[in-house]
């Protein structure tokens, strides 16, 4: 153990905070990437969508608008890279801010002397506070998390920042109560404090402390002048960069691949079969690993279910779908460890099939 702490702490990047210089430069950075993102691109988005109401359409299988048409006709290995192209397209614009405001987030948290508190719930909420406002996707979010990770922040802060930025989000929680009725609502909402509140803590308990989290000690120098703290937050934000890049750039690749293998071998009328409890599971596990944009679960659940789908899938997959991924697996496997990846899925699973339960007993 402590030949591996050695080396995550050899590794990481967040810069050496030179006073509170730094600080202000970090925060006006993160503020202007932010901003930039959620005016131009992220919420304009967003209200678009909230906007459309019932007339809100799918193209693609994993995305919005689609670069390539695919067809079932197709061979499957041609519409598996289709798709694959089509969900890096459409996460294109998110991933960019994930990996920016990621660096961002590592190198201004790295000059606050606190990241956590010793109370794993208060982490949770903070971490949920966190993630709200982002407006990411579970797939762009996943950088983001790699950036709080790095810089000391509590696994129960990341995972809950992680789970909150597609779940807990305004527009998105609108759109839900417009297309779907109150208990519906509800039984996400349930699923998703849960998870934050519940699952989450239960995770990080069995986790060792963040190893990384000795290493931004904070040095607050009032000498620096402010073209010396702009140099050096500058060099911060650079390495701070890289560390998100070099992991999660290459597993794009892998996840825009697992995630079109795993919808394009998928029946289409899957979800028309009758409700059992094993194909609940199955639409949890499909659903928990899908890589979609943000808002995608809402509205495909609510087209599935004019489509005549039954509720307990709508439901299903209305609480599994678009809050942790493939692609979440493994940025936050190779962050903090497999286990916590694999029993954030695991939570993920047994919570949307729980709902789809209760949708069953109940209709």
């Amino acid at each position: 153990m402590a030949t591996q702490t050695a080396a995550l702490n050899a590794e990481i990047p967040a810069a050496r905070a030179t006073g509170w210089r730094s600080t202000v430069i970090a925060l006006v950075l993160a503020l202007s990437i932010a901003g930039y993102f959620w005016v131009d691109s992220r919420y304009p988005s967003l209200m678009k969508k909230y906007h459309a109401g019932t007339h809100v359409t799918v193209i693609g299988a994993l995305s919005f608008d689609p670069v390539y048409s695919v067809d079932r006709s197709m061979p499957l290995g041609q519409r598996v890279w289709r798709t694959s192209v089509n969900w890096l397209h459409a996460n294109e614009i998110g991933m960019t801010f994930g990996f920016l405001f990621g660096a961002a987030a590592l190198t201004l948290l790295a000059s606050i002397p606190l990241r956590r508190t010793k109370n794993a719930h208060l982490n949770s909420l903070l971490g949920a506070l966190v993630g709200m406002p982002l407006g990411v996707c579970a797939n762009c979010v996943a950088p983001i998390g790699r950036g709080l990770y790095a810089s000391g922040m509590s696994t129960e802060s990341v995972l809950a920042a992680m789970f909150s930025s597609p779940t807990l989000n305004v527009v998105v929680l609108a759109m839900a109560f417009s297309l779907f009725s109150p208990a519906v609502v509800a039984l996400k909402l349930a699923t998703t404090l849960l998870l934050i509140f519940v699952f989450v803590p239960m995770i990080a308990a069995r986790q060792p402390p963040n190893a990384l989290a000795a290493a931004c000690p904070i040095n607050f120098a009032s000498s620096t002048t402010w073209g010396e703290a702009l140099v050096s937050t500058m060099k911060s934000f650079a390495k701070s960069f890289w560390y998100v890049f070099r992991v999660g750039a290459p597993l794009l690749v892998l996840a825009a691949c697992l995630g079109a293998l795993i919808v394009e071998i998928l029946p289409q009328q899957a979800l028309n079969a009758p409700v059992t409890i094993a194909g609940i599971l199955l639409v949890a596990v499909v659903g928990t690993l899908l890589p979609v944009p943000m808002a995608f679960d809402v509205v495909i659940a609510y087209i599935a279910m004019t489509r005549g789908v039954p509720l307990p899938y709508v439901v299903t997959l209305l609480c599994t779908l678009g809050i942790y991924s493939v692609y979440s697996f493994v940025v936050v496997g190779k962050t903090i460890s497999w286990k916590v990846a694999g029993a954030a899925s695991g939570a993920v699973v047994c919570l949307g099939a729980l709902a789809g339960f209760v949708a069953m007993a109940l209709r």
